[in-house]
């Protein structure tokens, strides 16, 4: 389990590549890697991966086929940055709001706004996915626990402060780039419910 508070930024070390299936190895910073053991849970891009070895600060993982499927994790190259956060502890402050690290789709970025001291990014998505999008909503964004701001036809934005885009990468991404999205768990049970009761009348 997650919180959607991003913890830093790790640097991509190695990258063993296989049929459907990647070694993927990262830094993080030394702050942030104690007590780590192989099985622990580790989100990089708000995708929950597994420990399977580590020594000092560098770990690796395991990519599978249905994790190159779904998230951005296949598209990294050796130097690339990505979002990180360890998994949450009993009795850590629940900052942002509880995420599985379970992708459901990826998103691409639009359009960028940038007005004084503001950063605003616009994501394109199905249909399929939008009915879960609701403004002032929670959604899970490369790992960030950020607010919907507006939704229009098959766009959405969040509001991003100078710290979010300084602790994590999205004050490098760019138009075109693709997204992990994990929407909120509590939406889509709701909304899954009503359209299956609306169905049955």
């Amino acid at each position: 389990m997650f919180t959607g508070i991003v913890q830093g930024k790790a640097s991509i070390r190695a990258i063993k590549k296989q049929a459907d299936f990647i070694q993927l190895q990262v830094e993080l910073p030394e702050e942030n890697s104690h007590n780590i053991q192989i099985g622990a849970s580790i989100a990089l891009n708000g995708t929950c991966l597994t420990v399977t070895s580590f020594e000092k600060n560098l770990v690796s993982f395991d990519l599978i086929m249905e994790t190159l499927r779904v998230t951005n994790l296949g598209n990294l190259k050796e130097g690339d940055q990505v979002n990180f956060e360890r998994a949450a502890k009993f009795g850590d402050e629940i900052g942002g709001h509880l995420l599985s690290g379970h992708i459901h789709h990826q998103v691409k970025i639009a359009k960028i706004e940038r007005p004084e001291n503001n950063c605003i990014i616009w994501f394109e998505t199905s249909q399929e996915w939008l009915r879960y999008v609701f403004a002032k909503g929670f959604i899970g964004l490369n790992g960030c626990s950020l607010t919907i701001g507006e939704v229009k036809n098959n766009l959405f934005n969040v509001y991003l402060i100078p710290e979010t885009l300084s602790v994590t990468t999205f004050g490098e991404l760019e138009e075109g780039d693709s997204v992990n999205m994990e929407i909120d768990a509590h939406t889509q049970a709701v909304v899954d419910t009503v359209e299956q009761y609306m169905s049955s009348r």
